[in-house]
């Protein structure tokens, strides 16, 4: 017959609240969630506050960073594109009615040569002009055949007082400057009497020029005539502003009034310009109005 034995009351207590424990730690471990509980909203959001703070700051380093590139490279290049200040002359450079002037160290002097300038002033262009002139006259006569002053010629065409040949000047108070004078630049001779004595005719012929300027001569008149067959063109210049009596084309006599002394053109006091042209070439025309028309009135 088997043994039975039976634990004491106690016991069976003991291990029954043991076991109830161990159920209900179970029970509870079984309930209880195995992921871990979200974390509190307070703390992200706080989080979230401090990202955006952060945000702008970043960009504001961000944006300091790029501008002192920009400054850095743009501002060499701005002063290498800044014009550089232009020369000046001394007489810029001087201050009003300044004393002295101070030049750099290395300044040199150099002689100016008459022909490294041009003329500015109205004196010194009548006298370039009248240069120029001058050696455009040399040159054409160098290169026209002789002229007839020169060569065994006879100036009289006709009989002296005939009247064929008249003094454009009814009296000759002076004789100037003749043919050829001024180094052979003068063509004519100056018979010198006052500001509006008449002036005629030398010989019958046709106006070929009637002008105020005329060159150098001023006021001048042209006549073109015929004597004996040869052609011969008288000039009258230097006459007086409005003393003009005829047209170019208009035929006049001989000893016909056409003008009046003056000081017009590149004249310095009052006489007539006469010349003289034989079939085309200046002569000596005082020799040739004394062969024609009888002495100096």
């Amino acid at each position: 017959m088997a043994e039975h034995i039976e634990a004491p009351s106690n016991e069976n207590a003991d291990t029954q609240t043991g076991l109830t424990r161990t159920r209900r730690t179970e029970r509870a471990t079984a309930q209880r969630p195995t992921s871990r509980p979200p974390a509190r909203p307070a703390p992200v959001a706080a989080a979230s506050r401090k990202g955006r703070a952060r945000k702008p700051l970043k960009a504001i380093v961000v944006l300091a960073m790029v501008g002192g590139l920009v400054a850095t490279v743009a501002i060499p290049a701005f002063g290498a594109l800044t014009p550089t200040a232009s020369a000046k002359t001394l007489q810029q450079v001087a201050a009003g009615d300044a004393q002295t002037l101070v030049v750099a160290s290395n300044a040199t002097e150099a002689s100016v040569q008459r022909d490294t300038y041009t003329a500015t002033t109205p004196e010194e262009l009548a006298k370039a002009k009248a240069e120029a002139a001058a050696a455009a006259r040399a040159k054409a006569k160098a290169a026209a055949p002789a002229s007839a002053s020169r060569s065994k010629f006879n100036y009289g065409l006709v009989a002296p007082g005939s009247g064929a040949v008249r003094w454009p000047l009814a009296h000759v108070q002076k004789i100037g400057d003749g043919y050829l004078a001024r180094g052979g630049e003068h063509q004519g001779v100056d018979l010198l009497d006052p500001a509006g004595t008449p002036i005629f005719a030398a010989a019958a012929g046709v106006v070929r020029t009637s002008a105020d300027s005329v060159g150098g001569y001023g006021v001048c008149i042209y006549i073109d005539s015929v004597i004996n067959g040869q052609r011969v063109t008288t000039v009258y210049g230097h006459m007086i502003y409005g003393s003009r009596l005829v047209q170019v084309g208009q035929t006049v006599a001989a000893g016909q009034q056409i003008g009046a002394v003056g000081s017009t053109g590149r004249s310095t006091a009052n006489h007539l310009h006469f010349e003289v042209h034989l079939n085309g070439v200046t002569i000596d025309p005082l020799a040739w109005i004394v062969a024609n028309a009888g002495p100096v009135p």
